[in-house]
């Protein structure tokens, strides 16, 4: 152990040197933890067979049935996963709770007739990328971040570039197997006996019991994303191309393409991205964007602001991964220069550093400038409230560029879910559905490197208030400042609470609401 003194020296340091500490340590166990991942991966084929997942179901079953014969200092049920390999921005403490090993990574079942896959919880969006692509298939809804899990996704929420088609990452899940608190496992879908704990578990984060597999939605696809670079000036007539676009607009007989993004760079400057599945044509340029020496694709899009509209034909996992390597525009606060040509060309392969890494290199002092001086936020709010979502973005944040993906919330009628219905008045006519869109506000605020006075709960809660005002909810993955009444606002909780007290969660596993820190009212989300 080192002595107390050494410790917070070397606390200090790492703090003080934050950026030197990705590069030298960060990137490179990035680049051979996931070198021993795919290791791992080819054994675990080599080795794996047809009862293996049974098996590892009932070694969790057992686990849970031997907590239940503990006494009553027992803690809560939780995933043994550390934190720090969790992409969740918030720290839960898990060594007060029961911690259950959850070792099912595999990939278990492709139904072609059905347009269906069932897999394993912690299998990656790495993992079935590189599974369904290469035989013509996609998830319905694919998340850009590689480490990603699909049972991570399930249990919180996510949402592409093709939501604006098929919604939240939710409505492409058939099914879900759950272990319950009593240990017993059940299969819930939208129209069997456990149609209400199916309806719970989006949104719920682990709160409801341990998912041991689930089935999802995958779409047929060709080679490439032909995609179209659009640069607009004016707020207005970006705003009404999104809309137009994502079919916000009472069904016009509008394109709707198969992919749309926005990314705003100033409150009067966007460039749009609609994209559509192709086929090799060498006529069009080829944009291998993902590859490591290449410009990330945030300033690669932001470059269409000078050279005007153009098209190109991008591989269609280069494009559904694009902002994995700086991890959406994240990378470029902790490396300053991680763009610029040489580093590219030289370094570029290391990226992106893994969200492991960076979690387990954070102090204290580095959490805390995370939480007071950083913005990690996804937010899903109506898209014909788009201009003011960026005036209050601009106001409380001023934080360029803005995110942009259109996507459709669909009315399930009332007790469904944790998500509220929308808003009679944003529901396109003739349709069950809303369109909204994802903010994702993401990086350090103008004022924090202006060195002015900046408070980040303040700024969150005004967001927040904003955000229940218009109908709409916060991603749980960041910190959330709501009491739990603002949480009962944004949230319908009525389904959750019944579904905890029927299938054994009450007692077992954490409530989706706790009380956080009293200094600034927050609650904590996993």
């Amino acid at each position: 152990m080192l002595p107390l003194f050494l410790k917070n020296k070397l606390i200090q340091w790492l703090e003080d040197h934050r950026e030197f500490v990705v590069c030298v340590f960060c990137l490179p166990a990035s680049f051979l933890f996931t070198l021993a991942l795919h290791i791992r991966n080819a054994v675990r084929k080599l080795t794996s067979n047809g009862q293996s997942h049974d098996e590892a179901v009932r070694q969790i079953q057992n686990r849970v049935q031997q907590w239940n014969k503990l006494d009553s200092k027992k803690g809560l049920l939780c995933t043994s996963r550390p934190n720090w390999l969790s992409l969740s921005t918030t720290f839960f403490q898990k060594h007060l709770h029961h911690r259950v090993p959850i070792p099912l990574y595999d990939i278990l079942e492709l139904d072609e007739g059905n347009l269906t896959v069932r897999v394993e919880p912690m299998c990656t969006i790495g993992d079935i990328t590189e599974y369904l692509i290469p035989k013509g298939y996609s998830l319905a809804v694919t998340i850009e971040l590689i480490d990603a899990t699909l049972g991570g996704l399930a249990f919180g929420t996510g949402m592409s570039t093709h939501s604006h088609k098929v919604g939240l990452y939710h409505e492409t899940i058939t099914s879900y197997e759950v272990v319950l608190g009593d240990g017993s496992v059940v299969t819930a879908t939208a129209d069997n006996e456990y149609s209400d704990l199916y309806k719970a578990l989006p949104w719920s984060h682990g709160s409801l019991g341990f998912l041991v597999a689930l089935t999802l939605k995958i779409v047929k696809v060709k080679p490439y994303i032909k995609i179209k670079y659009t640069p607009v000036r004016g707020q207005k007539e970006y705003c009404d191309i999104l809309r137009d676009y994502s079919g916000a607009n009472e069904m016009k007989p509008n394109y709707h393409p198969d992919y749309i993004e926005g990314t705003i760079f100033s409150k009067e400057e966007a460039v749009i991205m609609t994209g559509d599945y192709a086929d090799f044509n060498e006529q069009v340029i080829v944009n291998h964007c993902s590859r490591w020496y290449k410009p990330w694709f945030y300033k690669h899009v932001e470059s269409i602001l000078k050279k005007g509209e153009t098209e190109e034909l991008i591989p269609l996992r280069d494009y559904l991964l694009r902002h994995n390597r700086p991890i959406f525009w994240v990378v470029e606060d902790m490396i300053s220069f991680g763009n610029h040509p040489v580093f590219r060309f030289f370094f570029g392969w290391l990226l992106p550093p893994k969200p492991a890494f960076l979690k387990f290199t954070t102090t204290p002092g580095v959490r805390a400038y995370t939480f007071t001086k950083q913005v990690f936020q996804d937010i899903v709010l109506p898209i014909q409230e788009l201009e003011r979502q960026i005036e209050i973005s601009i106001e409380l944040f001023d934080k360029f560029p803005l995110l942009v993906y259109p996507c459709k919330v669909i009315d399930h009628g009332p007790v469904s879910g944790q998500l509220r219905r929308p808003q009679t008045k944003y529901i396109v006519p003739g349709t069950n559905y809303a369109v909204y869109n994802d903010l994702g506000v993401y990086g350090v605020p103008r004022k924090v490197k202006d060195k002015l006075p900046y408070n980040p709960v303040g700024a969150m809660r005004k967001m927040e208030e904003f955000t229940r005002d218009v109908g709409g909810f916060s991603f749980l993955y960041a910190d959330i400042f709501m009491t739990r009444e603002e949480f009962e606002v944004m949230f319908d909780l009525a389904l959750y609470k019944v579904v905890r007290q029927k299938y054994k969660a009450e007692g077992a596993f954490p409530d989706l609401v706790r009380q956080g820190k009293a200094r600034n009212r927050r609650f904590c989300y996993w």
